[in-house]
């Protein structure tokens, strides 16, 4: 099949899985259950099933909820917008079966992009599960995957372990090195020094 066929699997793909996202990453942090029909933020009413078609909801609505007209958060379609453009990218880029992976590395690593953006948190109940994902991702030799995995880990905590003696304080969330350890499992070791670098 096609890459661009592909691509447009992911993209649909990333809308779905990107709503998905988008109530998790609301929910989880306030101790809400994450399980369960979605509600209207302002009305509680729960949602029907053409009420949740990712996107598309939304534009029929004009962005209003339907029972009591208040405006729907932007938050919502953004995070489905940018779950599709990692889909669609990483499906155009591994137009293959395993390309699924990889898309799904991506909507992982957007979920707790938006946890630490939003709430500077990253869980170990997503950080831990990601370094054995990455590790038997296909591409990389597993021997690179452990050295990336190894090294990004040791990079940060050193760095968090130094200032802490140093200062007498905590400078470096414990979640940090775990996700780096994930991306470096994930990019291998070359790629640590530039994603620390743009990280910076």
């Amino acid at each position: 099949m096609p890459a661009f066929w592909w691509s447009v699997i992911g993209g649909w793909l990333g809308l779905a899985v990107g709503s998905f996202i988008a109530l998790v990453t609301a929910r989880w942090p306030q101790g809400q259950v994450i399980t369960g029909r979605s509600r209207c933020d302002h009305c509680g009413v729960r949602l029907g099933a053409l009420e949740l078609v990712p996107l598309l909801s939304f534009l029929a609505l004009r962005g209003r909820c339907r029972h009591c007209r208040q405006a729907i958060s932007g938050r919502h379609w953004q995070v489905e917008l940018a779950a599709a453009a990692v889909g669609a990218a990483l499906l155009w880029r591994y137009p293959a079966p395993e390309g699924l992976l990889f898309a799904l590395a991506g909507w992982w690593l957007l979920a707790l992009l938006i946890l630490d953006t939003e709430h500077q948190w990253l869980p170990d109940l997503l950080t831990l599960p990601f370094i054995p994902f990455a590790l038997l991702l296909p591409g990389l030799a597993l021997v690179q995957r452990l050295w990336g995995a190894g090294l990004g880990f040791a990079a940060l905590w050193l760095v968090g372990f130094a200032y802490r003696r140093l200062r007498g304080r905590d400078g470096l969330g414990g979640g940090d090195p775990k996700l780096l350890a994930g991306l470096g499992a994930l990019l291998g070791p070359w790629q640590l020094p530039l994603l620390i670098t743009g990280a910076a």
